[in-house]
């Protein structure tokens, strides 16, 4: 009723002239003269917020679906307790910073999310520290949301340095480009990197029992600029409309007011030579906002500028993403269609898209391709034959890919082409090693009286603090998992500090400095490590290791495009309805085409590439391939900073002349195709070979499904082979690319088809 009035049809009316008068429709016009950075994985990002807050001298502003106080943002964290994000934010304001923080507030029950502990925690710091929740769930109320989020990942400093991208400053973010699987340190617990709830893995079951961390790959950027101002208008109007609905009280914020922010300085580490960046980049801020989330019309601009880029394109494009696409089926027209054709539930036509762009350059005898990678399976905790929600997510995904009559796949093939020539999937995956062999742990508890699992709970005690009603709410206990397999136990903790050290000192007494060089975790061998995985140490016997060697799929969190090596995408917004129609779930992205121009190849042919495209693909696909040095972290080397953990606009490191950016530098050349396709492959075999992965291509049935799934415990060693076989597989391992299943399942169209896939199925929008 209340879009009917007169003064919301003024508002449209208004609103409609801003967005026809910009690019994509969006609320922002692009900008030149910014200076923008890119980051991969939270290791570097997280290390250079730390680094971009601590410089604030006015305001911050934070803007998050999930936000953990006690994340730490350097690692290990025993050397870095003042980097804890509370720790932070609390200096920060004791000096006099306005902090204002907005975090989505979940539905109840639904997910771990925490916002009333974000808030409160927070809030408790300092009155200079102020965090709104929002929706609300309250059926009575104007403000009542149950099925969209906000979405967003969105920091700035003083309103002129903004961060924007995949990465919540919360639990399960930070990882290194090694994508640790293992975190067990029975020798020396200094070398912990995920302390407490941050060792999880969303796919056995969020903060709860897991014998593998989840590896987490994920993407950001940091700009100062011009455009910063459009991402400062973004959260102050978002904090005014949600201070009006729900919080009067809270202090307002103006577009008009001046920060009194110091101008953007460099940082003040010591750093290797890098240089300051140019200031190069023409930046468009795009967003999906709308009444409930922003009090706006609705603005799909996100959805606008990808399918604006993806009709642009001249020769490649790269997409790395969380969720694809879904489609349903048209009861109207009794066919399955997706949103490769306009009309039906699913309203975002990226798929379209794609396909006509396909079908352009196939019909022209165009080289064109684009290469795709998303997560092997869905982040929700269950197997997948028992797990409605992933069932639904990865057969939407097939319905757009290659299934259900107007998938991707058969629209090409239906105008005479083979889609492979085209388009192709891709997932990522690790391997690890579990420093926790059951016979040197009971050692060390014959030794000291003390298990693993006391050792732990000592920990938690020193990670909490000395103590706190509200974390020490489950009467003081630790429920762990001992390194090598073993049921769930509970711990008490310790009730100081101190008594918590003389467990640890204790425990870790038992072991000899020789026990102390055996490393803890092994991943680091699938990147360019001097070593060889089959010389590794292990401090148990053969079978012991054979059971600690773990594998798990490295979960993309990512939302980029980059088209040509020219033009990035890169925000909070998966491709899928919920973030793509603007009306569901709020998201912000900036689309950047840098003018500073470098030397590179495409097609075999000479070409003028953007540095700032052309360096974030290399150093991606790199990663993937295992062209890069193993990013460890430990204690010997924890204060060790590169260019690429530093805010912007401190340049990296210029790798353009490298080897390894050679092999990377054309993404059509076959040299290029055979590299990235072969190492997919080789891994997916090694990885199937060992661990009887699943998903994988050779399952086309349930059939297949219930014959190759393994009997042990996920993501453990199924062959029958020796740990000295195995590791000499796994040294085979190159980076982290297998192969995209497509095809797992395709023999079961009953996924894909039925009453869930129309109409009468009303809550198909919260899964796509």
């Amino acid at each position: 009723i209340g879009k009917l009035l007169p003064s919301k049809q003024r508002q449209r009316t208004e609103y409609d002239a801003i967005l026809a008068a910009n690019r994509f429709r969006s609320f922002a016009p692009e900008r030149e003269g910014n200076t923008v950075k890119w980051f991969v994985d939270g290791h570097d990002y997280l290390w250079a917020i730390s680094e971009a807050i601590e410089s604030a001298k006015s305001e911050i502003y934070i803007l998050d679906w999930w936000l953990s106080p006690e994340l730490y943002l350097r690692r290990p964290p025993e050397l870095f307790p003042e980097w804890r994000l509370d720790a932070l934010l609390k200096r920060k304001a004791d000096q006099g910073v306005k902090i204002y923080v907005i975090v989505y507030n979940e539905v109840p029950g639904t997910s771990p999310l925490e916002s009333a502990h974000s808030k409160s925690v927070l809030e408790a710091l300092s009155p200079n520290i102020r965090v709104m929740r929002h929706p609300g769930h309250n059926i009575l109320s104007e403000e009542s949301v149950f099925f969209w989020s906000h979405h967003e990942k969105l920091v700035i400093v003083d309103r002129q340095l903004v961060a924007i991208g995949g990465m919540d400053l919360c639990f399960g973010r930070w990882d290194t480009h090694n994508h640790y699987l293992s975190d067990a340190h029975p020798t020396l617990f200094e070398r912990t990197l995920f302390p407490g709830q941050d060792y999880n893995n969303s796919r056995v079951m969020d903060f709860q029992k897991c014998s593998a961390t989840q590896p987490w790959h994920d993407l950001h950027i940091m700009m100062i600029g011009p455009s910063a101002q459009d991402a400062v208008q973004h959260f102050i109007e978002r904090w005014t409309f949600v201070r009006n609905q729900k919080y009067p009280n809270y202090p307002p914020l103006s577009l008009s007011s001046t920060s009194a922010a110091a101008e953007n300085q460099p940082s003040t580490v010591t750093l290797p030579p890098g240089g300051t960046m140019k200031p190069s980049c023409k930046v468009q801020v795009c967003r999906s906002v709308c009444d409930w989330s922003h009090g706006v019309p609705t603005e799909q601009s996100i959805q606008n500028a990808y399918i604006g880029l993806i009709q642009e394109a001249k020769h490649f494009i790269y997409i790395i993403l969380q969720l694809d696409l879904g489609n349903v089926q048209n009861l109207k027209m009794g066919q399955s269609i997706s949103n490769t054709v306009a009309g039906g539930l699913v309203v975002n036509l990226i798929a379209k898209a794609l396909v006509e762009r396909i079908l352009k350059a196939a019909t022209a005898g165009e080289k064109f391709k684009v290469i795709v990678m998303i997560p092997e399976v869905p982040g929700f905790p269950g197997k997948i034959e028992d797990t409605r929600t992933i069932k639904l997510i990865m057969a939407a995904q097939w319905r757009t890919v290659n299934r259900a009559g107007f998938s991707i796949a058969e629209m090409i093939t239906k105008a005479g082409y083979d889609p492979k020539d085209y388009i192709s999937y891709y997932h990522l995956r690790s391997y690890d090693r579990i420093n926790g062999p059951r016979s040197f742990l009971e050692n060390i508890l014959k030794k000291t009286g003390y298990s693993y699992g006391h050792a732990q709970a000592a920990l938690a005690r020193i990670w909490l603090g000395a103590g706190n009603p509200e974390w020490d709410k489950n009467n003081g206990t630790l429920n762990t998992v001992e390194p090598e397999i073993s049921p769930t136990r509970s711990w008490s903790i310790p009730k100081t500090i101190a008594e918590a050290k003389k467990i640890l000192e204790t425990y870790e007494s038992a072991s000899t400095p020789s026990d102390r060089e055996v490393n803890d975790s092994v991943g680091q061998h699938a990147l360019q490590d001097s070593t060889k995985l089959q010389d590794e140490r292990w401090l148990g016997n053969n079978d012991e290791e054979r059971n600690c060697i773990i594998s798990e799929l490295t979960y993309i969190h990512s939302k980029l495009m980059i088209v040509d090596d020219l033009k990035v995408v890169i925000g909070s917004a998966n491709l899928n309805d919920r973030s793509m129609k603007g009306d569901g779930d709020s998201e912000i992205v900036v689309v950047v085409e840098d003018t500073d121009m470098i030397p590179s190849k495409m097609n075999g042919q000479s070409y003028q590439a953007a540095r700032f495209a052309a360096t974030f693909r290399r150093a991606l696909f790199k990663e993937h391939l295992g062209l890069i040095p193993p990013q460890n972290c430990t204690p010997t080397n924890a204060h060790d900073v590169t260019t690429f953990m530093t805010p912007v606009p401190n340049a990296q490191i210029d790798t353009t002349n490298s080897p390894e950016d050679h092999l990377v530098e054309d993404p059509l050349s076959d040299e290029f195709l055979a590299l990235w396709n072969g190492t997919a492959k080789n891994n997916t075999d090694i990885f199937w070979n060992i661990f009887r992965t699943v998903p994988n291509n050779a399952v086309k049935s349930w059939t297949d499904y219930n014959h190759n799934v393994p009997s042990v415990s996920e993501g453990h060693v199924v062959a029958n082979l020796s740990a000295e076989e195995i590791k000499k597989q796994l040294s085979g391992v190159k980076g982290h690319i297998v192969q995209g299943y497509m095809d797992f399942l395709i023999e079961e169209p009953g996924l894909v088809g039925g009453w869930e896939w129309t109409w009468l199925n009303i809550f198909l929008p919260l899964y796509i």
